[in-house]
C-alpha cells in the first residue's frame, strides 16, 4: 500500500506551504471589511488584479455601506462597467448595503455571509480568513481547485463544494483557515496550470511531481 494513500498527516506533510504562507494577505487589495466584502462579490468569475484596479475610484464614490446603501444601479454601474456579469452584481452589491445598512454591521460567520446576495462558501470563507475570525471552511478557489487533487488531497471535480467538503473531511480544524488560501498562493506562483514544480516546497508529498519526474 502505498504511503500516500495510508497516510492521515497531511497538517505534517502541508507545513513547508502553511509556513510560506502564513497570514499572508489576500491579493484583494482593500482596506477595511467593507471593501473586502464588496471586492469579493466583484471578484467573482473576474480576476482579482482587474478589481484592485477599479476599486478606488469606486470607494471614492461609495467609501462606505451607508453611501452605497442609497445609490441605485443606475449611479452605481459605470463604477463597475467593466466587471463581468456587472448588471447582476451592482443589484447584489445595493441589496447587501440595504440589509447590512452600516460596515458594523457586516456578519462574520458563515449563516451570516452566505444569507447575504452575492456571497457563497468561498467567499465567507475569504472574508472571514481576512478577518481573522474562527472558520468554518477552507477556501476553495479556482487555484485550489486545480492543485489539491495534483498534490493527491482530493479527487478532481469542478465543483468548490465538493472540493471544500473533501478537503474538511482530510485535513485537521486547526489548519482549515490558513491552508485554502495556502493552497491557492501555491497555485498563483508555483504550481500554475503549466507547473514549476522544482520550485515547488512540497513537490516530495505530491502525486503529480512523483507521477511527472
Amino acid at each position: 500500500m502505498d504511503l500516500f494513500e495510508t497516510s492521515n498527516d497531511w497538517a505534517k506533510k502541508l507545513e513547508p506551504i502553511l509556513t510560506k504562507y502564513k497570514d499572508k494577505k489576500h491579493p484583494l487589495d482593500y482596506h477595511n471589511l467593507y471593501q473586502l466584502v464588496v471586492m469579493v462579490v466583484l471578484s467573482a468569475q473576474d480576476s482579482d488584479a482587474h478589481i484592485n484596479k477599479i476599486a478606488p475610484a469606486l470607494f471614492e464614490a461609495y467609501p462606505n455601506m451607508e453611501s452605497l446603501a442609497v445609490s441605485n444601479v443606475d449611479a452605481l454601474i459605470p463604477h463597475i462597467s467593466g466587471v463581468r456579469n456587472f448588471g447582476t452584481k451592482a443589484k447584489w452589491l445595493l441589496e447587501i448595503a440595504q440589509t447590512i445598512k452600516k460596515d458594523k454591521n457586516i456578519p462574520l460567520t458563515m449563516d451570516g455571509l452566505t444569507a447575504l446576495k452575492g456571497i457563497g462558501r468561498k467567499s465567507a470563507n475569504v472574508i472571514m480568513r481576512e478577518a481573522k475570525v474562527p472558520v468554518e471552511g477552507i477556501i476553495a478557489d479556482l487555484h485550489v481547485i486545480r492543485v489539491a487533487p495534483r498534490i493527491g488531497l482530493i479527487t478532481e471535480t469542478k465543483d468548490g463544494i465538493k472540493a471544500e467538503k473533501q478537503l474538511m473531511q482530510i485535513l485537521p480544524k486547526e489548519i482549515w483557515g490558513e491552508i485554502g488560501m495556502a493552497i491557492s498562493f501555491l497555485g498563483r506562483e508555483i504550481c500554475r496550470p503549466t507547473p514549476k514544480c522544482p520550485e515547488c516546497p512540497i513537490n516530495s508529498i505530491c502525486k503529480y511531481y512523483r507521477e511527472h519526474q
